[in-house]
């Protein structure tokens, strides 16, 4: 990893470098551009990431090709039922030559986490990562330990499998910056990956051909440099308004909190970015919507007895809360 210092970035250094980050992923991440687009909005907002999908869709080669490009260190948990918090975070360990304890640092410090199948373990081995995720620190044995920045959990779940698993509880739903749904991809995707991958004799995509155009202070600056950029009081009070609008519209039995307003506003800067511009518009609060609000509302009983989506929900939410003219 290259151990770099965050410089102050302009607007023009700051799309190009988004730009770059971008093509150097999606030479390997083939297709589905709006998931792409998704988790470069939460590394830009410095929060992580919920992705929801069935196995085999490249989630996990997702998550190593973009520590790859901007030369982070990478590390991968498989959650399972007998994983315990100490897996996680790390534990302290007997020296009996020097008689005393010595800190062994679990996975979690480090700048990329794969959480692959969070609920497949129980819910304190879950609430292992919270700390982390919500102070970008471990506490081991009573002593405290700081996260290497930048540091980003992505945690995987399949929806359909739900025999054994462990549902996340709301509290911690709520610490994922997005909720990104990842589908099957587009035929002409499909037959381009399979052309990449079948070429050699390896059963993946050769992530050496992934170029690292970016390092991790490069990151941490593109981060300070997103939350610098200008937003509108208007627009603030539009998305203020889009989430406050969940708490009490027919269908749905819990609303986003305040939490839930950060994050559009946060999710929004970074989707600006990405478009190339140095202000925010409500079409960029509008654009981070569905993966900043989907796993923060709970539907009524009748709406999900009729099978209803919160997504489908959403949509008409956004279409009755009016927004400020630009």
């Amino acid at each position: 990893m290259t151990d770099t210092l965050p410089t102050a970035l302009g607007n023009d250094a700051l799309a190009e470098n988004a730009a770059r980050l971008r093509e150097a992923v999606s030479g390997a991440f083939i297709g589905q551009p709006d998931v792409l687009e998704q988790i470069l909005v939460a590394l830009l907002a410095g929060g992580h990431v919920l992705i929801e999908g069935v196995p085999g869709l490249g989630k996990t080669l997702l998550v190593r090709a973009l520590a790859q490009a901007v030369d982070c260190d990478y590390a991968r948990v498989q959650f399972t039922p007998d994983l315990m918090p100490s897996d996680i975070s790390g534990h302290a360990v007997w020296d009996p030559k020097s008689e005393t304890f010595s800190i062994r640092r679990g996975p979690v410090f480090t700048n990329l986490l794969l959480a692959d199948e969070i609920n497949r373990a129980p819910a304190k081995t879950q609430a292992a990562l919270l700390e982390a995720m919500a102070e970008r620190q471990v506490t081991i044995e009573g002593q405290s330990f700081e996260l290497p920045p930048p540091f980003m959990a992505l945690a995987t779940q399949n929806p359909l499998e739900h025999e054994g698993t462990y549902p996340l509880p709301e509290a911690q739903l709520d610490r994922f910056l997005l909720k990104v749904l990842i589908g099957y991809p587009q035929r002409a995707d499909e037959v381009r990956m399979v052309a990449d991958v079948s070429r050699g004799a390896a059963s993946s995509f050769d992530l050496s051909r992934v170029p690292r155009v970016l390092g991790p202070g490069d990151i941490v600056a593109m981060q300070q440099a997103t939350a610098a950029l200008h937003v509108d009081d208007a627009v603030i009070d539009y998305a203020v308004r889009v989430a406050a609008s969940t708490r009490d519209w027919a269908g749905i039995a819990l609303g986003a909190g305040p939490r839930g307003s950060i994050a559009l506003v946060r999710c929004a800067r970074a989707q600006a970015v990405l478009a190339g511009r140095d202000f925010v518009t409500p079409d960029d609060v509008r654009e981070v919507a569905l993966p900043a609000l989907r796993h923060r509302i709970t539907l009524a009983p009748e709406l999900q007895l009729e099978g209803q989506s919160a997504d489908v929900v959403l949509r008409a939410l956004l279409a009755r809360v009016e927004a400020p003219r630009q």
